[in-house]
């Protein structure tokens, strides 16, 4: 790989599920860079090692995204709209080596059971060739996570202590921290009547301060400084507490507590949220926590929804589910059909297939778009699951790439000049009201002596030479950009080609329908300038300098020919040559004359 080429920065994160390897765990990924000075993000290259099967839901809107990961183990949502590479199979610490080649590694983490992940791209952060993952360390704002499991709640009764007064307590492990933290404590109990007789008992390093978020009053026991919600400047000093489980058991006894309700160790976070069913002073054994999220042996019928593909060829519609996939999600298929129950899947032994002609099974057709409905009956669900499938008759519609001379998108050119600002238009007609048209990529072939220049990538401005412009008040995407030369020859002729992105407004949003378009352009007036400004040509440049020397050279002559014939006879007296110093030619008109004139006074000293 030419090293010239790779990303400026490298972003290694391992995910570690607590599933077995035939689960399917859903992973969000968001991905989010600063802009600094308006200078566009840098492109990344994302490297995702996971230790089993993967849902994967991607976000990194504006970013140069390169993504490399294991296709055996990750399946996306919808299309991840970025470039990828196959990631080999390796342990831990040859994947670390693996990508410290590829380039300097911005940042690293490793992520035990993660359900989402925002990982935060800085302009400005430093890098290593080189890393070493350390445990418990902070990075800070520049990764959040949120992991799938509940943190272990342990409680207990304190024997010898009277009432109801119950202790909810969370301690906040020690680890490396990047400066002083604030964790916000989000504290909901569901008492039935008044507020409870309860106190919330929060320890962590010295750097750590809170921020309470209660939906009750109750006695409040910390270390560092807290304060609340609704009076977040005001901070009030806490006490120095045990760093230890039966240290802080013996406190909440000395607080008159009768019950501990929750015990919880924690790393340190950002946020952490205590919900507790019911308050009063003894430990609730039933009815059981209402659960937020459906059980690992439960089907999730979104995710099977969103696992069926649609494709659309030879005036028919086609609708996949792979087995596997389903399998993975514990959902027992027991029926899948169209809008029309009579058009029935066919079991082809790994993957359920739905095929349809446009005009059967119910097919709404109108001029471009083809749709229906896909009906899926689930044995842990008793009603079916639905969702709206679409086919676009791409041979119907019109893709036009157009290059514009000025912003206003008049008239549409076939020239395009180095050093001129050049608009770039895509429309399709007839329009399509319920899709949205985007541009996945761009770029303009100069052939072998300009080589390909890269307009846009993940639908992200690739460079500072490129921008992307507001769509037309119809919807059709805009940019522009400046093309430029440092070499010759100069090329005569380019291509310029966009690669577009058809994808519903409303619904199902994990269908995209592509297409390729492109334009040939004439290169004129090439010449030499930068994005930023339009300069001079070599040749011209020297032709200038020659001129002005050579012009410079006839005046001289000309105002001494005129001096020395414009003085009368009498006057004249013998001329004594002598050398002028190299640098007369570029000096002003009266240093020339007095370097090769002598004077009266010299010429009686000579005498």
């Amino acid at each position: 790989m030419d090293r010239g080429a790779l990303p400026l920065a490298v972003a290694l994160l391992l995910a570690g599920c607590s599933l077995s390897p035939t689960d399917l765990s859903q992973l969000e990924l968001t991905l989010q860079a600063s802009k600094q000075n308006g200078t566009q993000p840098r492109e990344v290259l994302l490297v995702l090692s996971v230790n089993s099967n993967v849902f994967l839901q991607l976000q990194a809107l504006g970013i140069p995204l390169h993504l490399a990961y294991n296709p055996n183990l990750v399946t996306f949502q919808e299309p991840p709209g970025v470039n990828t590479t196959e990631l080999p199979s390796f342990p831990k610490t040859q994947i670390l080596e693996w990508a410290a080649e590829r380039g300097p590694i911005a940042s690293a983490a490793e992520l035990d059971d993660p359900q989402s992940v925002l990982l935060r791209l800085g302009q400005a952060q430093g890098s290593l060739s080189f890393c070493m993952l350390e445990a418990s360390q902070d990075m800070g704002r520049t990764l959040e996570w949120r992991p799938r499991t509940p943190a272990l709640v342990r409680g207990c009764r304190l024997e010898g202590v009277a009432g109801h007064k119950e202790a909810h307590i969370l301690r906040v492990l020690p680890g490396h921290s990047a400066g002083p933290r604030t964790v916000t404590v989000k504290v909901e109990l569901s008492c039935a009547s008044g507020d409870p007789d309860a106190v919330l008992i929060l320890q962590g390093p010295p750097y750590v301060s809170w921020l309470i978020d209660a939906n009750h009053n109750m006695q409040i026991w910390t270390t560092g400084e807290y304060s609340f919600k609704i009076f977040p400047e005001k901070n009030i000093r806490g006490f120095k507490l045990p760093d230890t489980p039966q240290g802080l058991l013996g406190e909440a006894r000395m607080l008159n507590a009768s019950v501990v309700a929750s015990f919880v160790e924690l790393p340190l976070a950002s946020v952490v949220s205590l919900h507790a069913p019911s308050c009063g002073g003894r430990l609730q054994t039933s009815p059981a926590p209402i659960e937020t999220t459906p059980p690992k042996d439960t089907c999730s019928p979104e995710l099977l929804m969103s696992l069926i593909q649609t494709k659309c060829a030879n005036d028919a519609m086609t609708l996949v589910l792979k087995k596997e996939l389903a399998a993975h999600l514990k959902c027992t298929i027991m029926g899948l059909t169209l809008w029309d129950p009579s058009c029935q899947a066919e079991d082809r032994g790994d993957q359920f297939v739905l095929h349809s002609a446009y005009s059967s099974c119910g097919m709404e057709v109108t001029a471009n778009m083809i749709s229906n409905e896909v009906v899926v009956n689930i044995l842990s669900s008793s009603s079916p699951q639905r969702k709206k499938v679409h086919c676009l008759n791409m041979d119907s519609l019109s893709f036009q790439l157009g290059l514009y001379l000025s912003p206003h998108f008049l008239q549409t050119s076939n020239t395009i000049e180095p050093g001129q600002q050049s608009f770039v238009q895509v429309r399709v007609s007839p329009s399509i009201p319920e899709f949205l048209l985007q541009l996945d990529s761009c770029h303009l072939d100069l052939g072998p002596e300009g080589g390909t220049m890269e307009l846009i990538q993940g639908r992200a401005a690739k460079g500072n030479c490129v921008s992307l412009l507001s769509p037309s008040p119809e919807g059709n995407p805009r940019f522009s950009f400046l093309l430029h030369f440092y070499t010759v020859p100069i090329p005569k002729t380019g291509t310029l080609s966009c690669t577009l992105a058809l994808r519903p407004k409303t619904g199902s949003q994990d269908q995209e329908f592509h297409r390729t378009v492109f334009t040939r352009l004439n290169v004129i007036s090439p010449d030499l300038s930068g994005c930023t400004s339009k300069g001079l040509v070599l040749p011209a440049v020297l032709g200038i300098t020659f001129g002005a020397f050579l012009i410079g050279a006839l005046l001289t002559a000309a105002l001494w020919y005129i001096y020395s014939h414009t003085r009368s006879p009498g006057k004249r007296e013998p001329v004594v040559a002598v050398a002028a110093p190299a640098s007369s030619e570029s000096s002003s008109t009266n240093h020339s004359i007095g370097s090769t004139q002598s004077t009266p006074c010299s010429t009686s000293s000579m005498a």
